[in-house]
């Protein structure tokens, strides 16, 4: 019982749709009504600026991060990685939010960083320089989850392995669109790095 309290837990922490949050009580913005109608940061950044951007990626950050500690706080043998998918689930499709939720990157990056905090800090890295290469956010974030399985194949941690192949696969499937749109050179780019 106390398994699926937890799991229920990173799920509703998951769903908590901070862009949403964000734009209607700070700004009276919906922001699904606005460019991409994702909640994620990246369209926080461009429907809101950067402040919001900002405080809504760490936000969602910060949801994957705070998961991964639940089964050590309510003391059950659970794989933290556990918690932490349920949690991306949540992001995805948000219980507060009507089911329609982000692309998985942030919270998937909070994820990491509170199991493996150096390959949350080489996926930012890996981010920020195909950012500045690529300037398309949805290409550099899908590299980055690439590059998480591959780091995972070097750790030898099943768990790991398995869990990021799934949030990359996420990530992947969350930007069919925008993969279509890079294709067709209809993708927006960012201009500020």
């Amino acid at each position: 019982m106390l398994y699926a309290l937890v799991l229920l837990l990173a799920y509703l922490i998951g769903s908590i749709p901070s862009g949403l949050i964000v734009g209607k009580a700070f700004y009276g913005i919906d922001i699904r009504q606005h460019g991409s109608g994702n909640l994620g940061g990246t369209n926080t950044f461009r429907t809101l600026g950067k402040k919001a951007g900002i405080t809504v990626t760490l936000a969602d950050i910060l949801k994957g991060t705070l998961v991964i500690f639940l089964p050590m706080i309510f003391g059950i043998d659970l794989h933290p990685l556990i918690a932490g998918v349920f949690a991306v689930l949540g992001h995805m499709f948000p219980i507060f939010a009507g089911f329609r939720g982000g692309k998985a990157v942030a919270t998937s990056g909070g994820v990491l960083l509170g199991y493996e905090p150096l390959l949350f800090v080489l996926l930012v890295i890996v981010f920020l320089i195909s950012l500045k290469f690529s300037k398309y956010v949805s290409l550099s974030s899908i590299l980055a989850g690439l590059f998480a399985v591959i780091y995972s194949l070097f750790t030898g941690d099943l768990p790991l392995i398995l869990v990021a192949a799934a949030l990359a696969f996420f990530v992947i499937i969350r930007h069919r669109t925008n993969i279509k749109r890079i294709i067709n050179k209809t993708e927006p780019k960012v201009k500020w790095i």
